[in-house]
């Protein structure tokens, strides 16, 4: 059983010229968020949003920026404009809302942050304001635990227009409020797991987290076996139970120092290595090993976990990651409708493509019929497979969604979406 933990929720997120995603806002983001749509509606490209930035962070700008094709290739076709990512989270329930926003451009040497800006309210009354702003590598920041518009601001310049002021003073102790938010970008963990990279022979030694292909899985398992043998053994007991015969997963040294995943069957005596285990086997086994981490990423990605399992199995990940959600925020995208079963309306996000070939996003229980389907006993997966989305069926014009309730149907209007 899940202990709820306190962590960063992200409630609000805006990009601009990503791509696809002219202009695209999610509002009301819930601990679990689940992205459905046809092929090439924009689901990759917004899950690759939180992959950029996290790289950001990570690796630096620049790196993150030239491996997407620099602005020519990340930029939306058209746009003259800068990269624009815009979040709003909470560091904790009831404490205020803060907005990072991040303007990324092309200079003549490569990328620049044209903009970055951090800004909080609070108290109940009053705008908010911005203790941390800068362009182009100039700026300004308040510091201190409770940065108040009173307080004294002090010009920091950067090194170079190519750093990210969040990454770089969020490395200082006087800057609490941007570690915390350096520290929770830093920490995101966004999934890109190839079942063959879980059959790898890495060198022996125990590592706390799963990589983004999954090819350290033998040494996380080493990890846990070592240190948290109570939580491998439920990881065991939930996989034995949704794999037939299944006895145990063992991450062993090898004399040449590699170490070898190795799956035990019963009634079979003599174990069989990963690289001939079952594909769905080694995929669940990897998911349950980030969903059941006992310190999990504080956001974690996952794109299309049907891929390799068995159907009946997706409502019982579905459940994993929203008890995972307790300890965690979630992004998944998926295809499948038995997933989708077990989702909630406020929690899918619909994405298709407008006229002009742009994303847009809408809620599932935002759609014109969806909640009185779902009060009489229907289930999120069949509406779906049944085109009452609309919007999400790869058969109709993805430029024509059904329509949507009341209030965001009259936004919609005043849009000209």
């Amino acid at each position: 059983m899940h202990v709820s933990t306190v962590v960063p929720r992200i409630e609000y997120l805006k990009v601009q010229n990503f791509r696809a995603l002219r202009h695209i806002e999610l509002k009301g983001i819930t601990p679990l968020t689940v992205l459905l749509g046809p092929n090439g509606s924009g689901k990759s490209t917004l899950f690759d949003v939180f992959n950029f930035l996290s790289e950001c962070f990570q690796s630096g700008l620049r790196p993150a920026w030239d491996r997407r094709g620099r602005g020519k290739e990340l930029k939306t076709r058209g746009s003259d404009g800068p990269v624009v990512i815009e979040l709003k989270y909470r560091e904790r329930p009831k404490t205020p809302l803060i907005t990072y926003h991040l303007s990324i451009d092309e200079g003549p040497k490569g990328p620049v942050v044209a903009e970055e800006w951090l800004a909080w309210k609070r108290g109940t009354h009053g705008k908010p304001f911005r203790f941390l702003s800068y362009k182009h590598g100039l700026g300004s920041v308040i510091s201190g635990e409770q940065p108040d518009e009173q307080d004294h601001r002090q010009d920091v310049p950067l090194r170079g227009p190519d750093l990210i002021a969040v990454n770089t003073l969020g490395q200082i102790a006087q800057h609490p409020r941007v570690a915390a938010l350096r520290d929770f970008i830093t920490d995101w963990y966004v999934s890109y797991l190839s079942v063959d990279s879980t059959r790898a022979q890495p060198e022996a030694g125990p590592q706390e987290r799963l990589s983004k292909t999954g090819d350290n899985l033998p040494n996380v398992i080493q990890y846990l076996k070592e240190n948290h043998p109570q939580q491998l053994d439920r990881i065991m007991q939930l996989l034995r139970e949704r794999v037939p015969r299944l006895e145990r997963i063992d991450a062993s040294p090898m004399p040449d120092g590699r170490l070898l995943l190795q799956v035990k069957d019963a009634p079979f005596q003599q174990p069989v290595l990963s690289k001939f285990a079952s594909d769905g086997t080694l995929k669940m086994l990897a998911y349950l090993t980030v969903l059941h981490d006992p310190a999990p990423p504080q956001f974690i990605d996952i794109e299309e976990p049907e891929n390799f399992l068995h159907p009946r199995l997706l409502p019982e990940l579905a459940e994993e990651c929203r008890q995972a959600a307790d300890r965690t925020q979630l992004l998944v995208t998926t295809h499948s409708p038995f997933f989708l079963n077990s989702c909630r309306a406020e929690e899918v996000r619909i994405l298709y493509r407008d006229e002009q070939g742009f994303t847009q996003a809408h809620t599932a229980s935002d759609i014109h019929g969806i909640p009185q389907f779902l009060a009489a006993g229907a289930s999120l997966g069949h509406l779906w497979m049944e085109g009452q989305f609309g919007m999400s069926d790869p058969l109709r014009n993805q430029g024509a969604p059904w329509s949507l309730t009341g209030t965001v149907a009259a936004k919609r209007g005043k849009r000209g979406d």
